[in-house]
């Protein structure tokens, strides 16, 4: 039997979005279910044809979102290594001292 449930369909279009070989696919399938008129609630039904529109969007704006984010963490990470190899021959100025406990 099927787990058909929201967090499970929120699972699966998670994973996929983060599939670069599907991502742009999901992103574009995304943005046609938002403005096409054929949809779970259609949007001429007041307020709950408009959650779904909100819900999708508001995902879809999540998780390309945290995309952005990993990637600029990921590229800010390849250049503090860059750094920090250039601050290696100022290292050998740097004094290692023991830690002593005071009571």
């Amino acid at each position: 039997m099927n787990n058909f449930s929201i967090p499970s369909i929120y699972n699966w279009y998670r994973n996929t979005i983060r599939n670069p070989k599907y991502r742009w696919w999901m992103i574009l399938g995304t943005l046609l279910y938002i403005f096409s008129p054929i949809d779970i609630a259609p949007d001429f039904i007041p307020i709950i044809g408009q959650l779904d529109d909100i819900a999708i969007l508001s995902l879809l704006v999540a998780e390309v979102s945290q995309l952005l984010i990993e990637s600029a963490k990921s590229r800010k990470g390849t250049t503090v290594a860059s750094d920090t190899a250039s601050t290696s021959e100022t290292s050998d100025k740097t004094v290692d001292v023991d830690a002593v406990s005071v009571q």
